[in-house]
């Protein structure tokens, strides 16, 4: 029997352990890892070839003990503490599998993974992991017809459903809420037409391209932080232009860019006793002294906004000008923010997400240029089962049981750019109804 450990089994996890446990079949015991044991009992939901356990990431005793005792691992866990992970696996001979950016630390253990004989596969999710695998696809085909790439462009955005899009962001939380108040701090660095483009957090969100994708309706994309390091990755080094982005509906990056440059997606610092404040006041925090004017007013002064404005709209609806309470003590603006955020962008008990991604290539055969977009358009089944889940989670299942079937022979750290893996991960994902339609333009 083949046991598989499975830590963390949060919100993107759920999907991932049903496809385990209900591929058990193959002779597989799959172990469910949380500090919430509740969590994990109710990802194993009674599964006969499942187990719940109590798990602390942080217990250098127990970690090794149940590493040790499983033939893979899938790590589930924050980004940062993959790494504590990662170096047990590498130790104790044993795969490990995590949808997350390869970081450093993670890279740098490459050569002991190699000579261990152990595969640390990363970035095997949706962004990153289905971006890869569908790009690389494509790619290859176009190469092998002797295409040239000259344009290679990424979107990615896990948004609401359209049948439950009732609010005016056209907005909800469908994956963890920090990481949503956090996403494009730092610098957005990409190739355009041959020139290196970097594009600072505070004018990020001004910086936005409108895309449509399958009949869905019309979105807007915004760079990602680093779009250089793929060049390589995707074996592009010399194409002109290339950048990887995130979707928005057309109107939120507006609203949103007043959000950051208010300074309320700022996190390095603390604002003693908040749950003392309104968000009223909270605003009001980072405007100027103006005796004779309000909140309201000072705020559309400073962006040259008007009162009657969707953008304006959008931000009283968030409750930003209420005398409503702020929840949370001594924490810092995004924090305060995303408490803020958490009450107005919740699913419904009864809401669905969706996942929309587009790449769009241009390139030249035959002496022609072409152009080719490839699109995903992915529901959601309920708020547990949502298509976030779905496109997280499967992929790394689905990579899981072609290692433990041997199909994937592979040692080292890598991301899933390499045939062996994208190609029956890709195929196996139509078949639960994960798809890209291509289309010449």
């Amino acid at each position: 029997m083949k046991n598989i450990l499975v830590i963390g089994s949060g919100r993107s996890a759920v999907t991932m352990i049903k496809y385990l446990l209900t591929n058990s079949n193959n002779n597989w015991f799959v172990k469910v890892a949380d500090y919430s044991k509740h969590l994990a009992l109710d990802a194993i939901n009674d599964h006969p070839n499942g187990k719940a356990i109590f798990f602390d990431v942080n217990d250098s005793k127990q970690r090794e003990k149940e590493i040790l005792e499983a033939d893979i691992v899938l790590s589930m866990l924050p980004a940062s503490m993959h790494i504590t992970v990662a170096r047990d696996c590498v130790r104790l001979r044993k795969d490990l599998i995590t949808a997350s950016y390869v970081s450093n630390e993670i890279a740098n253990l490459n050569k002991q993974a190699i000579k261990s004989g152990v595969l640390l596969l990363n970035e095997i999710g949706l962004d990153p992991g289905i971006d890869h695998m569908s790009a690389m696809q494509v790619i290859n085909k176009i190469k092998d017809k002797g295409g040239e790439l000259t344009s290679f462009k990424s979107f990615c955005g896990g948004l609401v459903h359209p049948n439950y899009d009732n609010n005016p962001w056209n907005y909800k939380f469908t994956w963890n809420p920090r990481n949503v108040v956090l996403a494009g701090q730092g610098q957005a660095q990409y190739v355009e037409n041959g020139q290196y483009k970097y594009i600072p957090y505070n004018d990020l969100f001004r910086r936005t391209e409108i895309i449509n994708i399958l009949g869905a309706g019309d979105f807007e994309g915004y760079a990602n932080r680093d779009s250089l390091t793929y060049r390589k990755a995707y074996g592009l080094e010399d194409i002109s232009t290339i950048l990887r982005g995130t979707l928005r509906r057309k109107g939120y990056c507006e609203a949103w860019n007043i959000l950051v440059n208010l300074g309320l997606t700022d996190d390095s610092y603390i604002i003693e006793n908040s749950d003392s404040m309104t968000n009223r006041e909270f605003i009001n925090m980072f405007l100027p002294f103006i005796s004779n004017k309000t909140v309201e007013d000072k705020l559309c002064e400073r962006f040259g906004i008007s009162i009657n404005s969707s953008t304006y709209n959008k931000l009283e609806w968030l409750g930003l000008f209420s005398n409503e309470r702020l929840s949370v003590r001594d924490s810092s603006p995004a924090q305060l923010l995303q408490s803020i955020l958490e009450k107005k962008w919740i699913l419904g008990d009864n809401d669905k997400d969706m996942i929309v991604m587009q790449h769009q290539f241009s390139f030249i055969i035959n002496n022609k240029e072409k152009r080719l977009n490839s699109s995903l358009l992915v529901f959601g089944d309920d708020t547990k089962h949502t298509a976030m889940a779905k496109t997280v989670g499967l992929p790394m299942g689905i990579a899981a049981k072609l290692i433990l079937n041997g199909d994937i022979k592979l040692s080292g750290v890598h991301i899933p750019t390499l045939e062996e893996i994208y190609s029956p991960v890709l195929q196996e994902l139509e078949e639960h109804g994960i798809n890209f339609v291509e289309e010449l333009i």
